[in-house]
């Protein structure tokens, strides 16, 4: 039996005790896509004729993206270590090695894959991700990107959990040119997960976490303020005039994907949050000056609270680390 509640398709199952659990199946809102024999995901270079994906994918319960490969293969080794899988504990096996674009990694019911760098690249990412957790028929789906950021007004090496995305003009809103049209939506994240993620970052005492909006920018240079890039069209004071508008509208780290996350992320059905560790205080510098040691204990931070939040969320909470 199949019901459909607030645009979002569910699963019944009817269990003895004549109550029933609803399953949120991943869904995709492009009436166009039942129509095609074959769905290739050519940037993941996966298909629906080419590749078994309900076996390969049907188990999926959390999906983590962020925009290094490189991130995302350590968090994948992190991830089986943590869950403590026995193969493969050298080394992990990029399902998306045929293309270049990005990499995939699979540990038990975890996925983790790269998005590359702002927010065409995570789209493009998304729409096919998406479709592939669909076709796979993945139900009660939790999806977090995990990143890097530059901070407001906070300490460096601070994780910041994302209430909402926002835009350059700290608006709740992700606007997309579709044809000749501007179509706006919504950039609202779950709030219960933020809650559940908060509430877990208190069992890790070695580094700050809150709650705050984070604004997404088309741009690393000029569009975040920067006074470093090849172009500066503004003033050091107009800069901070801005950064410090933007710190008294609730925003606490600026990056380059959350707002097209939320919105796709949101349309489609799935749990989402965006979890990011800031590199510095956008209010002090522009350039990140962290030596290596440092930005690579910076970026475990993220991985280590979304690691404990899944393992918590598994029933193995005597072991979080």
């Amino acid at each position: 039996m199949v019901v459909f509640t607030l645009g979002r398709q569910y699963d019944v199952y009817t269990c003895n005790s004549d109550l029933f659990h609803l399953k949120r199946f991943v869904h995709v809102k492009n009436p166009y896509l039942e129509t095609m024999d074959e769905d290739i995901l050519y940037h993941l270079d996966l298909g629906t004729k080419t590749h078994n994906l309900p076996a390969m994918f049907g188990d999926v319960k959390f999906v983590c993206v962020g925009g290094s490969p490189k991130r995302m293969k350590a968090f994948a080794l992190l991830m089986h270590k943590e869950l403590g899988l026995a193969e493969g504990g050298e080394d992990v096996e990029d399902i998306c090695a045929g293309t270049d674009r990005y990499c995939m990694f699979k540990t038990g019911p975890v996925l983790s894959i790269s998005h590359g760098m702002g927010v065409p690249s995570i789209s493009i990412m998304l729409h096919e991700l998406i479709k592939l957790l669909r076709h796979a028929r993945c139900c009660d789906v939790t999806i977090i990107r995990i990143g890097t950021s530059g901070g407001i007004g906070i300490a460096p090496g601070s994780v910041v959990i994302t209430d909402t995305a926002v835009d350059s003009f700290f608006r709740p809103r992700f606007e997309q040119v579709i044809l000749d049209n501007i179509v706006t939506r919504s950039t609202e994240l779950d709030k219960e997960l933020v809650e559940e993620l908060f509430t877990c970052s208190k069992n890790i005492p070695n580094f700050q976490t809150l709650i705050g909006h984070t604004m997404c920018t088309y741009d690393f240079y000029e569009g975040q303020g920067r006074l470093d890039g090849a172009l500066c069209s503004f003033s050091r004071e107009h800069k901070l005039d801005y950064l410090k508008r933007a710190y008294k509208a609730g925003v606490r780290n600026i990056e380059m994907e959350s707002t097209v996350f939320a919105a796709m992320c949101g349309l489609c059905g799935l749990k989402a949050a965006v979890v990011c560790v800031t590199l510095l205080d956008r209010l002090d510098c522009d350039q990140i000056n962290l030596s290596h040691d440092v930005l690579v204990e910076y970026q475990q931070r993220p991985q280590l609270l979304i690691s404990n939040f899944i393992k918590k969320k598994l029933g193995l909470c005597d072991q979080i680390s």
